[in-house]
């Protein structure tokens, strides 16, 4: 099976690494023109550069940083009033990491800033074209704790529920436009953010970052941390055409680590 984006748009968040850049990688290669998003121009320009154009692409970059809303509310909009685009993949980074008891009614609001208002608001606007042009896909990248929460990420668990089931209502509304809106759960995957994770864990418990990355590779039913390359392949297939009649549920892509259904 081939995937073909050939003459498609996409906008991918928090894409300078990690699994965002691996999404932008793979759509790339797929064919679509691929609009980065991230807060680190250095690293959006070398992976501009890396970017394949033999099909035509034309790709670009937006310098935004998540956690300032109003900034990018402002970046956003303005992107939008000249632009369109076909697939939209919702990923920022992630909270502070912290149980409940850790953290504040402060804490919880800049997380659905970052989490969740950002995202609501990305869709708002990609929407309109996509309504007109009755295609799109709507990607958001969750996490595994929306079904069985990390007690060391109480802000993630929470908002990106949020985020879930929010995805899951704009699925019914939108679907008559041949719009998709799928959200991924994602595991334990091989990135800058499960490294700052575990340091902050080893150092808790006094421990080496290599024991505690065995014994998370020892919860994986497949025992190993995911490549972001096998989540681009996910998230690539669901903006093709070939996941037409996929949407509005929430996959996960965890190497079987969740142990509910």
């Amino acid at each position: 099976m081939k995937i073909i984006l050939k003459g498609k748009k996409a906008l991918v968040g928090g894409s300078s690494g990690g699994i965002g850049k691996a999404i932008a990688q793979q759509l790339a290669e797929s064919g679509a023109s691929v609009t980065l998003m991230s807060r680190n121009e250095n690293k959006l320009q070398k992976i501009l550069s890396e970017l394949p154009t033999d099909q035509g692409q034309k790709h670009n970059y937006l310098l935004v940083d998540f956690s300032n809303f109003e900034a990018y509310k402002k970046i956003i909009s303005n992107f939008f009033e000249s632009n369109s685009v076909d697939i939209l993949i919702n990923n920022t980074q992630g909270p502070a990491a912290g149980s409940a008891l850790e953290k504040n009614i402060d804490d919880y609001q800049q997380a659905f800033n970052l989490l969740f208002k950002t995202v609501v608001f990305t869709t708002e606007l990609a929407l309109k074209q996509m309504q007109k042009n009755n295609w799109g896909r709507i990607i958001n990248v969750a996490s595994v704790s929306v079904k069985e929460p990390l007690s060391y990420l109480a802000l993630s668990n929470s908002i990106r529920a949020a985020v879930v089931t929010w995805a899951k209502s704009l699925a019914n509304d939108v679907g008559k436009n041949q719009i998709t809106v799928n959200s991924i759960l994602t595991g334990y995957f091989d990135t800058e953010r499960i490294t700052q994770l575990n340091a902050k864990k080893a150092e808790q418990l006094g421990i080496s970052q290599n024991e505690v990355r065995s014994e998370m590779e020892s919860r994986v039913p497949v025992q190993r941390i995911g490549d972001p390359n096998e989540y681009g392949y996910l998230a690539t297939f669901l903006a093709s055409e070939k996941a037409a009649y996929i949407t509005g549920v929430q996959i996960p892509i965890d190497g079987g680590l969740l142990k509910s259904l």
